[in-house]
């Protein structure tokens, strides 16, 4: 099917679902009762849920097994992040959270010179600095830097998102890309299982006292926007599509005043969305 290898389709597609995303997962906090627990539920259901797309895509996996190891090793800081991230949404709005997620841009810039010898564009880091301004400027308040445990683990799990994503380059073309999302959230939402200790009681009970509604389409939309953006890389150009995806930054400000009746320093919020753009745009030239 021709439209199925339309990459402003999948743009257009995660830009939905990545604010929907952001939005429910918000919503699905505000009743729980153990992280880890719902971390786990809502990661399990999100890669069963994406299996539903497999027969629409060829079916193959990599015979490298250095490919299975940088895989392996990156789910693990994969999942570190989801776990740090159930924590972090809870306790900031789901605004600022989209706005603070930008930060791992920065964090891979810095070990692309670092670590992987890249050049030192200027472009690059302009679009680091306007992102680390971005957040101080959605931190500063009263005239201090608001700085607590949870904008801290919001670093930390940025940082490990980072780290994840550099061990995980390019791996998902080499597999069927609806069970590529799935490893990625059901071999996280394991190890968070078992070394969370979470029990199966526990699960049970974030279901049955959550919010069902809005934990069914965190799900839902977890795993297919991490599919729409994926594709959208695979097809597109990545100087196209990086600053179009990163649109939801000002999406989910906007939606979050709407819908979540988030107004606290909304135009603050606004201008640090509008940076971020610009810096992604400046990053990609």
């Amino acid at each position: 099917m021709e439209i199925l290898n339309r990459w402003l389709l999948y743009v257009i597609s995660y830009l939905i679902l990545a604010t929907t995303f952001t939005q429910f997962y918000k919503i699905a906090t505000k009743t729980l009762t153990k992280a880890g627990a719902l971390t786990v539920l809502l990661e399990f259901m999100a890669g069963i849920m994406i299996l539903v797309l497999c027969p629409f895509f060829e079916m193959k996996f990599p015979t490298d097994i250095r490919i299975y190891i940088s895989l392996g090793f990156a789910i693990v800081f994969y999942a570190i992040t989801d776990r740090l991230n159930t924590t972090v949404r809870k306790e900031i709005e789901a605004s600022t959270f989209s706005i603070l997620k930008q930060i791992s841009t920065v964090f891979m810039i810095v070990a692309g010179i670092l670590f992987f010898r890249e050049p030192f564009l200027w472009n690059k880091i302009v679009g680091a600095l306007l992102i680390v301004f971005s957040n101080i400027l959605i931190f500063y308040k009263k005239g201090k830097f608001k700085f607590d445990k949870y904008i801290l683990l919001g670093v930390l799990s940025n940082l490990s998102f980072s780290i994840a994503m550099f061990l995980d380059v390019s791996i998902s073309d080499n597999f069927n890309l609806p069970i590529y999302v799935a490893i990625t959230l059901i071999v996280p939402a394991i190890l968070i299982f078992i070394f969370d200790r979470i029990k199966i009681s526990e699960i049970k009970t974030e279901f049955k006292n959550g919010n069902k509604k809005a934990m069914i389409i965190t799900s839902v939309t977890w795993g297919l926007s991490i599919f729409s953006q994926l594709r959208a890389y695979q097809i597109g150009k990545v100087t196209t599509v990086a600053p179009l995806c990163a649109l939801t930054v000002i999406l989910n400000v906007l939606v979050g005043w709407l819908f979540l009746k988030e107004k606290d320093s909304l135009w603050k919020k606004i201008i640090a969305a509008i940076l971020v753009i610009i810096s992604v745009i400046l990053i990609k030239i």
